[in-house]
């Protein structure tokens, strides 16, 4: 943090290059008014394990009023040149882009880089002394393999766009790259989950598990993803037995699993990818093949062993071929990094020395293998690991855990939201107590709407009224998938937690209110408001034309409270809406 060091001014900018032997080049082109790609190349003559690299520049603090970090949840502020925590991506941890807002939600600044694979540092940090924003990329932040070349491709974006639209261009971006294309989405990544984890944790029985499919299945979900518990009869929430992947208490797995598709739903497994207990039979076999034995849960595979890697695809297609499963969920993939007493060699029998580029190699061969046998099999990643470089595996994108915390759920919904293109999002799954009043439960719901719906309350245990409201609003969810999950997405200001949510999609929009704020809205054919909040009352500014329209008013289980026709005039109206409940506004 030496004040005395220069930093250009943007859009020029600094390099500091710690070892001289590796040469680093920037080159910079406009590829259109307000968006810059610089292009950064590195070579030596011989191989060396690379020092940081950082590409620095800096540009007044106009009209900012914070800043948006895919990884940033609650804290979307500032941050200043004496905080050194910054924003770390690598393949199974964020994402490589930032986008500095302003008080309208108009992008200040959005920088974004092209290697989604390596860790990489990022930040915009406000100095005091001048009031700018010092903005940095850092290569090589941690230990790295040697290399003699490495290209990558910085794009900043300074267009006075909307933020959302910037990021969404980055997203695009991204994908015209070879290595990060995405898969196509089949349609189970888009159908309504139902998981056993948030109900049933570890205490997993078949009776009582076709009991909730047939419930779930008659509300309009499609899928269940058999969680945490199926493979040990071990219930201390640990990962001391992970590592076999042996049905322990399933005893008859293929069986259930046909259980499950006569009764019309999907059926997908949890595994943890990375762990390997030691009181598994796999922790024996492959001893002195992890990444670290000094995890707090348990041993981590290294996947730059070959036979590592053939273990996890065969673990995976053999589940899938034997139990005939339609999905799967591939957790703790965060789990696979560079750990103090790994060592970044390609030598004794591993076939890579590069961590991160090994992870990419066992989830291209695990995604092939699978696919060839399914091809339209589902794969869920969970947030931290939604990167760029995961779309290219993973189909469904869940919101990190956040258990009846319907705020955070809606936060994380949209964050993911925001990069992940055409690729599913999912909610966290939704649960409550099941003696809370009717409206306060549907809020989960309604603070998931912008995700694809994941449930996981006891369908059997909660009361009438709540299963007519998860009827009513998954029904409603289905109705309107094509727009929730492709129209033009609009989150409104990052920094208050994204009061406002909309999708618009050939004159239909749906907006999602979750404070006390007014909601401006045009002349679109058809307007849906979901009212998440306690309240009662819909406060709108009408910016279009005066008009009649007509106002159908339902409550959170779906029964009809009123409809009238009036005339809406420019400027503001009050609406009465009960608390979760919902208003359709149509053009007469």
């Amino acid at each position: 943090m030496d004040r005395r060091i220069k930093i250009d001014d943007f859009p020029s900018v600094s390099i500091f290059n710690e070892n001289g032997n590796f040469h680093i080049k920037v080159d910079r082109k406009q590829i259109e008014e307000g968006v810059f790609i610089y292009k950064i190349k590195g070579n030596c003559e011989q191989p060396i394990s690379p020092t940081p690299v950082s590409i620095k520049w800096r540009m007044p603090s106009f009209n900012v009023k914070g800043v948006w970090k895919c990884g940033g949840i609650h804290d979307k502020r500032q941050q200043y040149d004496w905080e050194l925590v910054h924003l770390k991506s690598r393949i199974s941890v964020d994402a490589p882009v930032i986008s500095i807002f302003g008080h309208d939600d108009s992008n200040r600044l959005t920088f974004a880089c092209s290697d989604a694979i390596n860790l990489l540092e990022m930040n915009t940090l406000l100095r005091e002394e001048d009031n700018h924003l010092y903005c940095h990329l850092t290569l090589f932040s941690e230990r790295h393999p040697a290399i003699t070349h490495y290209e990558t491709e910085l794009r900043i974006d300074v267009r006075a766009v909307n933020y959302a639209i910037s990021l969404q261009e980055v997203s695009q971006w991204w994908e015209s790259f070879d290595d990060l294309k995405p898969h196509p989405i089949p349609s189970i990544a888009t159908a309504p989950l139902y998981s056993t984890w948030y109900q049933f944790h570890q205490d997993l029985e078949e009776d009582i598990l076709l009991q909730e499919c047939k419930i779930a299945k008659d509300i309009g979900y499609e899928l269940i993803i058999l969680d945490d518990g199926w493979q040990t009869m071990d219930n201390n929430r640990g990962y001391d037995y992970t590592g076999d992947w042996q049905p322990d208490r399933f005893p008859d797995m293929a069986q259930f699993v046909e259980q499950v598709h006569q009764i019309g739903m999907k059926f997908g497994l949890w595994f943890s990818v990375p762990f390997c207990g030691k009181h598994s039979k796999a922790y024996k076999r492959f001893k002195g093949k992890f990444l670290t034995e000094n995890h707090r849960w348990a041993p981590v595979f290294d996947p730059r062993y070959p036979e590592v890697r053939q273990y996890l695809i065969d673990t995976y297609v053999n589940a899938l071929k034997n139990w005939k499963l339609d999905a799967f969920k591939l957790d703790f993939i965060d789990d696979f990094k560079v750990y103090p007493e790994t060592e970044l060699t390609k030598e004794n029998g591993r076939d890579y020395a590069n961590v991160n580029a090994a992870v990419d190699r066992l989830l291209t061969d695990v995604m092939f293998a699978l696919r060839t046998i399914k091809p339209d099999i589902g794969i869920e990643f969970r947030q931290q690991y939604v990167g760029p470089a995961l779309r290219k595996f993973g189909n469904m994108f869940r919101a990190f855990d956040c258990p009846n915390d319907a705020v955070s759920n809606r936060i994380r919904i949209t964050d993911v939201k925001l990069l992940c293109g055409a690729s599913a999002v999912h909610s966290d799954p939704q649960t409550w107590h099941k003696e809370e009043p009717v409206e306060m439960a549907a809020l989960q719901i309604l603070n998931g709407f912008y995700g694809v719906p994941q449930m996981s309350v006891h369908l059997r245990n909660i009361p009438k009224s709540h299963l007519n409201m998860v009827k009513f609003y998954t029904k409603y969810w289905i109705e309107n998938k094509a727009i929730l999950m492709d129209g033009q997405f609009v989150p409104v200001n990052p920094l208050g937690n994204y009061p406002i949510l909309s999708c618009e999609k050939n004159g239909h929009k749906i907006i999602g209110i979750y404070d006390e704020t007014v909601v401006n809205i045009n002349e679109s054919n058809r307007i849906d408001l979901l009212n998440a909040k306690t309240t009662d009352k819909i406060v709108l500014r009408n910016l279009g034309a005066k008009r009649h329209i007509h106002i159908m008013v339902r409550d959170c289980q779906g029964a009809m409270v009123s409809a009238q026709k009036i005339n809406m005039d420019v400027g503001v109206i009050e609406l009465n809406v009960p608390s979760a409940g919902m208003v359709v506004i149509t053009n007469n």
